[in-house]
Order: structure tokens, then sequence, then C-alpha cells
């Protein structure tokens, strides 16, 4: 026997604190409310409290919103009319306020009423079929996407809750999908109700899987340890806090299934605490399950004194709740009988089966009464479900004959139109037909001068900037001066020196030239054709700089970015950046690849220690030199952010000497 309040076993107490969740989240993150709606909410939160004053603010709230014609109110009203009858078991006015709540919202195009309708829909069908095979999944999944499009992500949660315990346990892998999912809305709301709650449902597939398999135990342990962390640490933020109670239960009836691995000391510390919660918010029902949780685990432990305490003290809770639960009581009877039988006691065991065989037959009428209920609530909904179906065929028929009456009126009247039509263009046509052709090919005429010159122009501008592109990445100065390293090497005689700077430069030449014929290169390439160029700088300066190049560890080096974008911003730093300071100190040079996946954008920056920005403007002034890496670079980006926005180029001084460059390029794959 299970004392423990576990989701997926005990449906009817499970549905109720579903429902209780599921609209405690609706309380907490619905926007946009009207004013009837706060008040249907206001009255539908009194249920627990006050049920008279419940139903009496629900009925005004239900008269002002038919007063004002809001549809959309009255499905929402009648939707939390429904769940409050609902708690109360009346299942007859529960299944007439659900389905006027869905025949109200469907004549709306408001989709929060259609999330309600379609949410309370769902819960009336768990009564008809409780399984992924009836309507109710229909129901939910079609809320949690209207919800979803109202950007409700705490409602989301709650309700894919709810599914995955749908499917539990005879499709664990949708299970665990659905709870997983309804985890991640949870944290987008982080709201500790909506995450607790989500929690509980992967513990629950959690803990269904080590039932299944004995070696998901300690994971499923571990996982409720860090749930009852999260609720310790928001339990004054926590509105349901039956939840924080229910996740110690489930802990401990883990920790029952494996007694010969948990301590003692432990199971008992977390009964303390599910035993200290429930008192402190008065609530019995979890209290009266602690008792036979701890009866369990002395019957198990072969402390059978101890068990037939707690099983009697449960029997005492039991007593005192507000309502007779016959199925509890048999229960811990049984258990008592079953205690007797073991310790052979068999005038025990005939004790408690006087007192069990009433209870067992109260409980077996309770199961008849909710079937017969069940039945009626399964009949009624689905005679108007069959009334709703030949209504819509109905209304299909009629609107069929009204559109072929119209259609065949239509017909008639455009007969007659092209008629006269007919006979009024025959008598224009062969007098305009010249004018039209002749207005038609000069037309067409002045569009195809518009197209070549457009074309022509867009040519010529983009010939242009790849020329100057092309300009741009080989300096002459760099190529003059490579070929005069490389002939004073030969000339000293250091052949290997002189092969090796020479494959290089050629390497080097080569994919640059392989590169501008490209509009797009991966950044893998890009890289290695930097390295050759810099290691050809270095070598031509005598290695006076030395220079790093660092690639995040997020940054995807298959990326297709622009070709030929980078190497003008290292000549830079080089030439005007570097140069001016190698007789001072040794160059530093470092380029950073990092990537924004939001943006789609691969962010590159390109430092140096050098001279400084405001020291290098100053010695331009005093040259004739005019360097177009800049304006390239700035214009190949302009044009790149007519697809990009986040592409740019900027240039700033470091505070500690020499300037920083950065590139914001655009990712095309």
């Amino acid at each position: 026997m299970k004392y423990f309040v576990s989701i997926q076993r005990k449906k009817t107490y499970r549905s109720i604190v579903l429902l209780v969740c599921c609209f405690w989240g609706f309380l907490i993150f619905s926007q946009e409310r009207s004013a009837i709606e706060n008040m249907s909410w206001k009255g539908y939160d009194l249920r627990f409290r006050d049920s008279a004053q419940c139903f009496r603010i629900l009925e005004t709230a239900a008269v002002v919103a038919k007063e004002q014609l809001s549809r959309k109110d009255e499905a929402i009203n009648y939707a939390l009319t429904a769940l409050a009858y609902r708690r109360f078991s009346n299942l007859d006015r529960f299944r007439g306020y659900s389905e006027m709540s869905y025949e109200t919202a469907s004549t709306t195009r408001d989709h929060r009423a259609l999330a309600y309708a379609n949410m309370v829909m769902g819960y009336l069908n768990t009564y008809i079929d409780n399984s992924t095979e009836g309507d109710a999944l229909n129901y939910f999944l079609t809320a949690y996407r209207l919800f979803d499009r109202l950007k409700e992500y705490g409602v989301c949660a709650r309700i894919l809750s709810d599914v995955s315990y749908l499917f539990s346990p005879h499709d664990m892998v949708k299970c665990r999908k659905y709870a997983y999912e309804a985890l991640r809305y949870a944290k987008l709301s982080a709201v500790p109700d909506n995450i607790l709650h989500a929690r509980l449902a992967v513990g629950s597939y959690l803990l269904e899987l080590s039932n299944a398999n004995h070696k998901y135990g300690q994971q499923a342990i571990s996982y409720y340890e860090e749930t009852i962390r999260i609720a310790e640490d928001y339990e004054s933020q926590i509105t349901i806090k039956s939840n924080i109670a229910i996740a110690y239960l489930n802990l401990a009836t883990l920790e029952i299934n494996r007694l010969d691995s948990v301590p003692e000391n432990v199971f008992f510390y977390h009964i303390q605490k599910a035993t200290d919660i429930s008192r402190k918010y008065k609530m019995k029902s979890i209290y009266r399950n602690l008792m036979g949780l701890q009866g369990e685990y002395y019957q198990k432990k072969g402390r059978y004194d101890d068990a037939e305490e707690f099983y009697n003290r449960g029997l005492v809770e039991a007593a005192k709740l507000p309502y007779k639960d016959n199925n509890l009581m048999s229960e811990f009877y049984r258990s008592l009988k079953s205690l007797s039988a073991k310790r052979g006691d068999f005038k025990s065991y005939y004790h408690y089966d006087t007192l069990f065989i009433p209870y067992f037959k109260a409980e077996y009428n309770d199961k008849a009464q909710k079937m017969i209920q069940y039945a009626d609530v399964k009949f009624e909904t689905e005679k108007k479900k069959n009334q709703i179906l030949l209504l819509k065929k109905e209304n299909q028929l009629q609107k069929k004959n009204t559109l072929l009456g119209f259609a065949i009126a239509g017909i008639l009247l455009i007969v007659l139109i092209l008629l006269y039509l007919s006979f009024y263009y025959r008598q224009q046509y062969f007098r305009k037909t010249e004018d039209h052709l002749r207005q038609a090919q000069t037309n067409s005429e002045l569009k195809l001068k518009l197209l070549e010159k457009e074309s022509l122009e867009s040519l010529t501008e983009k010939l242009s900037l790849e020329r100057r592109l092309l300009q741009s990445q080989m300096d002459p100065h760099f190529i003059f001066n490579a070929l005069g390293n490389i002939q004073g090497m030969i000339l000293q005689n250091d052949q290997n020196n002189a092969v090796s700077y020479l494959g290089k430069f050629a390497r080097l030449t080569r994919q640059v030239l392989e590169h501008s014929r490209h509009e797009f290169i991966t950044l893998e390439e890009e890289i290695l054709t930097l390295k050759d160029y810099i290691e050809l700088q270095r070598v031509r300066f005598n290695n006076a700089f030395d220079y790093e190049i660092h690639c995040d560890k997020d940054v995807e080096v298959q990326s297709l970015i622009p070709s030929m974008l980078i190497q003008p911003s290292i000549e830079n730093a080089i030439e005007h950046g570097l140069k001016p300071a190698m007789s001072e100190r040794q160059g530093c040079l470092v380029v950073s690849f990092s990537q924004n996946d939001q943006k789609h954008v691969i962010i590159c920056s390109v430092m140096d220690n050098g001279i400084g920005l405001t020291e290098s403007k100053r010695r331009k002034n005093r040259d004739s030199h005019v360097s177009l890496a800049n304006t390239i670079t700035h214009e190949r980006l302009a044009v790149m952010s007519l697809e990009n926005p986040h592409t740019g180029f900027s240039i700033r001084e470091n505070a500690e000497g020499g300037c920083t460059a950065t590139i914001i390029i655009p990712i095309f794959s």
C-alpha cells in the first residue's frame, strides 16, 4: 500500500492539485484582463473560503458581461464557474458551464476566451477518457498553443505538465518530452510557483521511471532533493504550499524503496519537514498520508508495533477530515489486516476485518456512484457533441444552398455583362488596337533603356568597388619589400629562408587572388590567409613585432563571411600603428574573434600597441599617402547592412596606447 501523494498514481487528488496549480498560475500571470474577468477571478478565488460568496460574485460578473455584450468575458466567466462547480464535485453544472464556455468562445475570435474554453473542455474530457486517445489531449494542446501566442509562459508550463501526466505511465517518452518542455516554459516565466509545479511533473516522470527500473532511483532522489532546496529558498513566494509537502512525500517514498541505501534519520527528516509544512498550513489531507507512509516504513523494517501505531493514527486523522474518504479508511484497515496476518495475530485480523468491511462496501458504492456519474457526463457530452455536429452539417448544407443560389444569380449577371461588354468593345477594338500596340512598344523600349542604364550603373559601381578592394588588399610597397627581402636572402645565400619566404608569399598571393573571385569564404580560410600575411610582414620588419590570433570556443570557423574584409585593418595596424613605433619597443598585434548567434554576426577586433590614432592622424597630415582601407571597409559593410543591420566598423584609441579596430561581420550561412 502506498500512502504518499504521488500525482501519477492518485488520479483524483492529482486532478485537484493540478487544477488548483494551473489556475493559480492564471491568476499570477494573466495580463490584459478586463474588469469583468478580474471580478470572475475574485469570485473563483473564494471557492475554498466562502463558497456562497464565490458563486454570488461569479453570477454578478456573468450579468455584467451580458449587459456589456462582451462574449469574451462571458466565455471566461463560464469557464471559471465550471471549475468552481468541479471543485464541489457538481459534475452536471461543471459539464453545463464548460460547454457554455466553449460554445460562447467559439462565436468570438478572441484567443484569450478560446484558451480558457479549450482548457476547461480538456478537464471535462478527462472524465470521459483520461488517456491520450481521447479529446482531452487535443483541447489541452489547443489551449497551450493559444496561451503560447499570448506569451503566457507560466500557463503554458502548467498545461504541459498536465499533458505529461496523461502519458504516464504508458508512454514515458512523451511523458518526459512534455514534462521537460513544461520546465522550460516555467523557467521563462521565472515564477517559483510555476517552476515548482513543473519540477513536480518531471519528478513524477522520474518516480515512475525508478519504479520500473531501480537504477534510476538515485537520479530521482537527487532531483527531488534539488527541488526541495528550490522550494525552501522561495517558500514565501510559493502560493500552493501543498506542492512543497508533496515534494517531501515523494522523496520519502523513493527512500522507502531504497531502504538499504538511505539512512533512517534522513527518511524521518523528510517526513518531519512534510509534517511541519502540513501543520503550518493546516493541510490535513497531507498529514494523514504521512501517518500511512511511516506505517509502511516500519512494516518494511519489521517493526510491526510501530507500524500499527501509525496506521491507527492515520485512521484518527482521516476521521477528522471535513469529508468522508472511504477509500483511505479501507486502505488503512487493509494495511492493518496485512500487518496482523504477518504477525500471526488472527484475533486482531478479525477485528480489523470487521471494521474494514463497511468502508470497503462504502468504497465500492462510491466507485460505482462515480462510474455512474462519469458515464452520465460522457453520455451527455457525447450527445451534445453529436447535436453540435448535426447542427454544423445542417448549417453547412444551408450555406451551400445559399451559395448555390448566389452563384447561379451571379453567373447570369456575369453573362449579361459579358454580352454587353463584348458588343461594346468589339466596336472599339479595331480602332484602338494599333494605338495600344504602339504605346506598348514605346513603353517596352523605355523600360529596356532604363534597365540597361541601371544595370550599367550597378555594374560600374561594383567593378569600381572591387577594383579599389583589390588595390587595398596588396599594398604595392608590401609587394616590393617582400620581393626585396627574397632577393636579399638569395644574395646572402640563405636559400632555406628564401624558399620558405617565397613559398609563403606565393601562397598568400594565390589566396588573395582566389578569394577576390569569391564573394564568401569560410572564417577558417580567412584566418589562414591572415596568418600568412602577418608572418610575411614580420619577416619584412625583422620580427619587430609579435602577434596572436584568438577564437572564442563558440565561434564556428566554418561560417561563411565576405572575403578580403579583415586584412586591410591588419595592414593599417602594422603600417600606421606598429611600424612608426618599432624603433622604440617590440610591437604586439592581437586579432580576436567572437560570435553573436542572436545577431548572426562574427565580431573581429584588431588591437595593436602602436603610436595610436591621434599620433597617426598627425603624421598623415604631413604624408601625401592616402589609405583606402577604412573607406572601402565602410562602403562594403554599408552594402551588407541592408541584409543585416547589425554590421559595423569602428576604430578607437586604447587607454594604454595603440588602437583597436572592431569589425562586425555578417554570417551568410
